[in-house]
């Protein structure tokens, strides 16, 4: 299967009510040229599951001030203060999870797991509505699996069969998110034949990616 498409063919991949995990730390490392297709397109009603909503005028949160997004499940929105004038003023549902906890709840779905345990958030907002159990005398949150319909990528230098080397921070919640979704897309700054990447450096491996695509203004 060919796996190399365009930008119009990777954002028509999304839906209307979707969930979308999207890669990036404050935008370093988020699919950019992906996502300003996506604002374009006007693509509504997407969950998104990210670190943070970056800023305003940057990565996610161009969607998020589109009004483009119905919840968001994040570890911060401080950064941007669209997030948090929607959740107050507009219904826009924000789940907060601690940063460690968001991460692995996405490596557990991306393992086949069925969940995990964490002293994170007890006794706080974040043990609302979960189940709590109490092990060799202290107390831990049953954390679920969370897992997306599409993952939306960025990688530094991408092979055409799909595998993934992610530059520096540009790494971050990316391989994570790789293996979590069902469809998986990923940006990349550079597209080269297989053999190109010196394999010790591959981070996610092809079997993980379904399609690439060739971003513009990587580093918009």
């Amino acid at each position: 299967m060919k796996k190399v498409i365009t930008l119009e063919e990777a954002a028509n991949l999304v839906k209307d009510g979707m969930s979308i995990m999207v890669g990036g730390f404050m935008g370093c490392g988020s699919p950019h040229s992906i996502i300003r297709t996506l604002e374009e397109k006007k693509t509504r009603n997407l969950t998104i599951i990210c670190n943070d909503t970056s800023r305003v005028d940057y990565g996610i949160g161009k969607l998020v001030a589109a009004k483009q997004v119905s919840k968001v499940i994040t570890s911060h929105i401080g950064t941007n203060r669209e997030t948090g004038r929607q959740m107050n003023e507009e219904g826009l549902e924000v789940e907060l999870v601690p940063q460690g906890t968001l991460a692995e709840r996405i490596r557990c779905a991306g393992a086949g797991l069925g969940g995990f345990l964490t002293p994170t958030g007890v006794g706080t907002v974040v043990e609302e509505g979960k189940e709590k159990m109490t092990i060799n005398g202290q107390d831990f949150l049953l954390e679920l699996p969370l897992s997306a319909d599409v993952a939306l990528l960025s990688g530094a230098k991408v092979d055409t069969k799909g595998n993934v080397y992610y530059e520096k921070a540009t790494r971050n919640f990316n391989p994570v998110m790789a293996m979590a979704a069902k469809t998986v897309i990923v940006e990349a700054r550079e597209i080269v034949e297989p053999g190109e990447i010196d394999p010790n450096h591959v981070v996610t491996p092809a079997i993980f990616v379904d399609y690439i695509v060739k971003g513009e203004n990587f580093h918009e």
